[in-house]
């Protein structure tokens, strides 16, 4: 299933037939559920230094993972709900960002496309 959304689609689409909570699957809900699993990601983090944020001990990794599975189920199954290929959103995505920030202007800078002079 490693890389298949629509293999992780139909396991959380099960998932959620055999405990009857596909009528609590609404987009709206979904996305609510998604910004408290991020929420809950965000906490792993909160205080630390960049340095320690890239180098978690074992056990807080294990549970950032688990987070970030919180957050992609809830992802694949907000796209599957709405019937959108995440792939094809992320490659459609990636074609704008590389209109707006160009490699060769915005190279080593962070700032927002529109903060950019010519």
């Amino acid at each position: 299933m490693k890389g298949d959304f629509e293999a992780m689609a139909r396991v959380l689409r099960k998932f959620a037939a055999e405990r009857d909570w596909d009528q609590f699957h609404s987009p709206k809900n979904l996305a609510m559920a998604l910004t408290v699993e991020a929420g809950e990601l965000l906490e792993h983090f909160q205080w630390l230094t960049p340095e320690q944020s890239q180098n978690l001990p074992a056990d807080k990794r294990a549970r950032v993972a688990e987070e970030i599975a919180d957050i992609q189920a809830y992802l694949v199954r907000m796209a599957d709900k709405l019937e959108i290929d995440i792939l094809d959103a992320v490659e459609g995505k990636m074609r704008l960002n590389e209109a707006k920030y160009p490699a060769d202007k915005v190279r080593g800078d962070a700032r927002k496309y529109d903060e950019y002079r010519d």
